[in-house]
């Protein structure tokens, strides 16, 4: 019975740590601090305010190559 609970408890982690990546690598994750960060609620105009900060942070970075 405990090794059924080590695997189920395991595969809940693993679950648990590919949401994250994914929330990561989709921006959805950096969505929710922007929201967080700027005290405001999702919409679309927030949504737009968002993209343009992500894009003015690419525009400021050095190109390497």
């Amino acid at each position: 019975m405990k090794y059924h609970e080590a695997i189920r408890s395991l595969a809940a982690k693993v679950f648990t740590t590919l949401m994250a990546a994914l929330r990561e690598i989709f921006d959805e994750a950096a969505y929710s601090r922007f929201l967080s960060r700027a005290g405001l609620d999702s919409s679309s105009k927030a949504y737009a305010v968002f993209r343009r900060e992500i894009e003015e942070v690419k525009v400021r970075r050095p190109k390497c190559c």
